[in-house]
């Protein structure tokens, strides 16, 4: 999430807290771990992911322990990095919430049809020819380019899943990323889209997505590709360019699938997935593997029959 730029000293002011490093540091995003650049703050409040991000591209650690500052960083030393993370999104992309039908601030392209009860949020870009079926929820930020379809009552840009456990109650993280849907994009009935925490979710050309089907926040998914009913991809997942998911595949947090991929219904992929391979099952495996497998398996009753003597 690009900031107006401002400093080190600057950013640790607004906190009321510590710092090290050059006061005079630029920072002009904020970012989670998986997306930083040169400029961005991160924050980090478990020792397990301290080195993940002081070795980071990110110029600003919010830190929760005083720890030695590594050369050309600045470190914010905060309590509880998590809330300040928090105050710093909602500080620079203040949320606003749309009581229109379609916000002032919308801009439509040419040749579109949208349909009346189609909701339209605060700065969203809609690019020419696109089709917006009833109920179709478009939320702030969000830009879609030419001749997308979005069916009926699919929801685009929703607040990012990402909670932090407080012991007595969850607190929700605040999302200031947006959904990008590219050029000749399809979207079914009933499917989500959510926007990023500070980066973009992302939908390549020409991608096909069909009913009932769950895409996180901050997910990149490429050109191509045609996504089954009833598949769910968790947050920060990257999909390849021509990759098929067929239906009811679950796909966690932070797993990279590579080009050409197939995987095949109902499969639970666990890991990363090499490009140009077909998957299957759950965890999910190489489909040849795992259908020998499977066979195998439906041999046992007749060997331990034969090791009984019938």
């Amino acid at each position: 999430m690009k900031i107006q730029p401002t400093t080190l000293a600057q950013i640790a002011n607004l906190l009321k807290s510590e710092f090290s490093g050059n006061p005079d540091l630029p920072v002009t995003g904020i970012n989670e771990i998986h997306v930083v650049i040169p400029g961005d703050i991160v924050f980090v409040d478990h020792p397990k992911y301290y080195d993940k991000a002081l070795n980071s591209k990110a110029t600003i650690v919010l830190i929760n322990q005083k720890v030695d500052c590594p050369e050309g960083k600045g470190l914010i030393f905060s309590e509880d990095p998590f809330k300040d993370f928090n105050f710093l999104i909602n500080f620079f992309n203040p949320f606003e919430f749309n009581k229109e039908l379609v916000a002032s601030s919308a801009e439509i392209g040419k040749n579109c049809q949208i349909h009346t009860s189609v909701t339209i949020g605060n700065n969203v870009k809609i690019g020419n020819n696109c089709m917006l079926f009833p109920g179709v929820v478009i939320h702030d930020n969000c830009i879609i380019e030419d001749n997308v379809i979005i069916q009926s009552n699919s929801v685009i840009g929703g607040m990012a899943f990402y909670y932090k456990n407080r012991g007595t109650h969850r607190e929700r993280l605040n999302s200031g990323g947006r959904v990008i849907i590219k050029e000749y994009v399809e979207i079914g009935v009933c499917s989500t889209i959510d926007k990023g925490v500070t980066g973009d979710t992302i939908i390549g050309k020409h991608t096909k997505i069909d009913n009932h089907v769950q895409v996180g926040h901050d997910t990149v998914i490429g050109e191509m590709c045609v996504i089954a009913s009833q598949v769910g991809i968790a947050g920060c997942s990257v999909i390849g360019n021509n990759v098929t998911l067929w239906g009811q595949v679950g796909i966690p947090s932070d797993i990279t699938i590579g080009d050409n991929v197939v995987v095949m219904a109902q499969s639970g992929v666990t890991k990363s997935l090499e490009a140009n391979k077909s998957y299957f099952g759950s965890p999910a495996e190489e489909s040849r593997k795992k259908m020998k497998e499977l066979a195998s398996i439906r041999q046992i009753p007749s060997i331990l029959n034969k090791m009984k003597g019938e």
